[in-house]
C-alpha cells in the first residue's frame, strides 16, 4: 500500500503561505503549552522542596535546642550551678555566632558580586573580534 501525497492547498503560493503560517502557529501554540506545563511542574516541585526544607529546618532547630539544654544541664552538674552553666554555654554560643557573622560579613562585599571572569572574557572576545576585523580589511 503506497502513501497518497497530500493535495496542495488551493490558491497556489498564497495558499501554501497561509498553510505554513497556520502550521507555524500550531507548533508555536504547542511549544507554549509545553513550556507552561513544564514551568508549572517545576514550580510545584520547587514548592514541595521548599516546604520540606522548612520542615527540616524546624526539626533541626528544635533538636539543636534540646542538645543545648542537655549541655547546660550536664555542665550544671559539673559546676554546681544551673545559672552559671547557662551563662557559660550562652557565652560560648554568642562568641561562635559573632565569629561566624564577622567571617560572613567579610565575604559579602560589592566587589564580590562583580562577574570578573565574564568581564575578562568579554574584553578578550572584543580584542579577538577587533583583530579579526582589522585583519580582514
Amino acid at each position: 500500500m503506497s502513501a497518497v501525497p497530500p493535495t496542495p492547498p488551493s490558491g497556489g503560493l498564497q495558499g501554501l503561505m497561509a498553510e505554513a503560517l497556520r502550521g507555524a502557529g500550531d507548533v508555536l501554540r504547542g511549544e507554549i503549552a509545553l513550556f507552561r506545563q513544564e514551568m508549572a511542574d517545576n514550580l510545584r516541585r520547587l514548592i514541595v522542596g521548599l516546604a520540606a526544607m522548612a520542615g527540616a529546618a524546624v526539626f533541626a532547630v528544635v533538636g539543636f535546642l534540646v542538645l543545648v539544654d542537655a549541655l547546660v544541664k550536664w555542665l550544671a552538674t559539673v559546676v554546681g550551678s544551673e545559672a552559671l552553666a547557662a551563662l557559660i554555654v550562652g557565652t560560648a554560643f554568642l562568641v561562635i555566632g559573632l565569629v561566624l557573622a564577622l567571617m560572613a560579613k567579610s565575604r559579602f562585599t560589592v566587589d564580590g558580586l562583580v562577574p570578573t571572569r565574564t568581564g575578562r572574557q568579554l574584553r578578550h572576545d572584543a580584542v579577538v573580534i577587533k583583530e579579526h576585523v582589522t585583519h580582514d580589511e
